[in-house]
């Protein structure tokens, strides 16, 4: 039996209406040929400063699957990350293991209504901004919120884990 479409959207969008979050919704049309990465895409096509675009990564931190939050516009520290959850190896999880827990495909996981619940870290650029883009839950559709909802609404720890 399949199971339900949520009617609202993306279970990132659910999460976000029962939450009471205020949020934008930001639908485009993904080019499947885009070497420039999926973020930066979203960036360009939707006219965002890269800079407040996040990337949604999966790593594995000492057997434990973490969530990391970073700008497009930069790359995770595994070290950094694994030293914001308390653990001392980190290494990035395979993208087959991230869509199977996450509910989402690689290119449109969202940190928000993920299948399984993980512990999170958000790059501490996070505050700079009064809204900042992440995923919605697929390819070709970005979500703009405040980070502190993003933070609250995902448990998640804000620590210095992006690099340039």
């Amino acid at each position: 039996m399949a199971k339900p479409k949520h009617p609202a959207g993306t279970p990132a969008i659910v999460a976000l209406e029962r939450a009471g979050v205020a949020h934008t919704v930001h639908p485009y049309e993904h080019d499947a040929s885009t070497t420039v990465g999926y973020g930066l895409e979203a960036a360009e096509v939707l006219g965002i400063p890269p800079e407040q675009v996040y990337k949604t990564l999966m790593a594995d931190v000492d057997g434990t699957l973490t969530v990391a939050v970073v700008p497009v516009t930069g790359k995770l520290d595994l070290k950094a990350l694994a030293a914001a959850v308390g653990g001392k190896k980190a290494a990035m999880a395979d993208p087959a293991v991230a869509e199977r827990v996450t509910g989402y495909v690689v290119g449109g996981i969202s940190p928000l209504g993920q299948k399984t619940a993980h512990p999170m870290v958000v790059d501490e650029t996070v505050v700079l901004f009064d809204t900042v883009y992440v995923s919605g839950g697929r390819r070709g559709l970005d979500i703009g919120l405040a980070p502190d909802d993003l933070v609250t609404l995902t448990g998640a720890v804000v620590a210095a884990i992006a690099r340039d």
